[in-house]
């Protein structure tokens, strides 16, 4: 058994049929060849349904507004990458040399990417029985973290100015650097005549995230 045959049942709890499937869904396109993204494509549908699935029978008296929240929350880049991190998946991405210079074995655009090609390679080999298995299991702590629907930070800090009388706030992209498969973003959100934050993230949508969060945090005192 090779050392990502061994992984693969380790950490998915599946002994791959076709080690190449899974190889494939480790491999950065920087790498030439075949890479992840057809099976991220794949991963990423079954990975929305299953979690739309467990989120309707765990909270049966939500509205659909609530579970959407849970949702998005739940497949989120981000929240894919830190799964992939739990299952040291970082170890395992296939990558080209100046990809692996740059960091992309940390990047959550790659982590991401990868867990949820995994969860498509898997689909193909064993069904939806064991994806959804694997991902019940590697989501479970976040599931359960929340009893109530997390509600996103920039939805949040624009109730929060609307709530105050305030202008809604402002998103401005401060700067982007990196390479390309693995960029990183700087983003600015203001409200006039209260304050503004600057994060950075993986992706725009990100960065804006985390500078809502932290322009939230700041006027609520957090």
């Amino acid at each position: 058994m090779s050392a990502v045959d061994a992984w693969v049942a380790d950490a998915l709890g599946h002994s791959p049929q076709d080690p190449e499937l899974f190889r494939r869904a480790l491999t950065h396109s920087s790498r030439g060849g075949d890479s992840y993204e057809r099976l991220e494509f794949l991963g990423d549908r079954v990975l929305g349904l299953t979690v739309a699935r467990w989120l309707y029978e765990l909270f049966p008296d939500e509205p659909e507004g609530k579970l959407s929240r849970r949702l998005n929350a739940l497949v989120a880049g981000e929240t894919c990458a830190g799964v992939a991190r739990s299952l040291g998946v970082g170890d395992r991405v296939i990558l080209g040399r100046q990809a692996r210079d740059d960091g992309a074995a940390d990047s959550d655009n790659v982590l991401g990417d990868v867990m949820e090609a995994l969860i498509g390679a898997l689909y193909l080999e064993a069904g939806m029985d064991e994806a959804q298995a694997l991902v019940r299991r590697a989501w479970a702590p976040l599931v359960d973290a929340h009893d109530r629907a997390p509600k996103h930070p920039k939805s949040a800090l624009q109730e929060w100015a609307a709530a105050n009388n305030r202008r809604p706030p402002v998103y401005t992209l401060a700067d982007r650097s990196g390479p390309h498969h693995a960029p990183r973003f700087a983003v600015e959100v203001s409200i006039p005549n209260v304050g503004s934050a600057r994060a950075d993230g993986h992706s725009k949508q990100e960065a804006e995230t985390a500078a809502a969060k932290a322009l939230l945090d700041k006027v609520c005192g957090r």
